[in-house]
């Protein structure tokens, strides 16, 4: 069955789908994307989504009107057969098509693509735990803006599997930021950490949701710069996104963290998080 997706208001086999070679998102990577997941055909955390992205709109100074794509969404997905099934829809949207010029083009028209795939957990990964590399951060200044330019999280993300590992946690200036495409999260005896949300971390929905089931518990949540040297000696690690959920860090280049297995509280964070879902 040929694969359905979404451009610019039509549903069109994929192999039937063009995009301009003078779009803004080929030339400039001009553009933003969002990726939800869909549990059963229900999504997770849409309006939150769609709010980081209005956010990420207004960064670039680009008008799109996002009102309808939950409608969308659900078309690919019944089109795609994956309606019953853990999937995924990511969307983009472009400035458009534009001759090339370094300044925002007025009036042109917004190129919006959108696709689904199936995005079931990764339970072995999730019960076990995962082995992570670092490295410093070498990405622009605003992570706070889901840009489709990922040059970068891509190149870092290739080293980790490069190494064996499954994801890069990076390093800027001595202080841990997230990871590739996750937020990361620390835990010393027995209080939350992570990195407040600036301009350099992207407002990860995941750990928005671990945010509230701490409230909610009476977990202590502290949101604070910690130091490499603090990441190793961490009691338990966990990286929290769309896709990776949360998924606990047994590793960290050559150091085990705590026992080398999930610690007690990843375990009941990950239990509060599917009861959720």
């Amino acid at each position: 069955m040929s694969e359905t997706v979404y451009l610019n208001g039509e549903f069109l086999p994929k192999e039937k789908a063009s995009i301009s070679p003078d779009d803004r998102g080929f030339i400039f990577a001009d553009g933003v994307y969002e990726v939800v997941k869909y549990y059963k055909g229900k999504p997770f955390r849409f309006d939150d989504h769609i709010m980081r992205l209005k956010n990420s709109l207004s960064a670039l100074e680009l008008t799109f009107e996002v009102n309808g794509l939950d409608d969308v969404f659900d078309i690919l997905l019944e089109k795609n057969g994956l309606k019953n099934k853990e999937a995924a829809v990511y969307w983009q949207i472009t400035r458009g098509v534009n001759k090339r010029m370094h300044n925002f083009p007025k009036n042109i028209k917004p190129t919006i693509y959108a696709f689904v795939f199936e995005l079931p957990s990764f339970t072995d990964k999730l019960k076990n735990g995962i082995k992570v590399i670092t490295h410093d951060d070498i990405r622009w200044l605003r992570c706070d803006i889901k840009s489709i330019s990922l040059l970068p999280n891509t190149m870092l993300y290739n080293k980790a599997i490069e190494n064996g590992a499954e994801e890069c946690i990076l390093i800027r200036n001595g202080i841990v930021t997230e990871a590739t495409h996750s937020s990361i999260l620390g835990v010393k005896n027995g209080k939350v950490i992570t990195h407040p949300l600036t301009n350099l971390v992207l407002p990860g929905i995941s750990r928005k949701v671990i945010h509230e089931i701490c409230v909610k518990n009476k977990i202590e949540f502290i949101e604070k710069p910690f130091t490499e040297e603090e990441l190793y000696e961490m009691d338990e690690l966990i990286i929290a996104g769309t896709g990776t959920e949360v998924m606990p860090i047994i590793q960290v280049d050559k150091k085990l963290i705590g026992d080398g297995k999930p610690g007690n509280l990843t375990r009941f964070l990950q239990d509060k998080f599917f009861e959720l879902v």
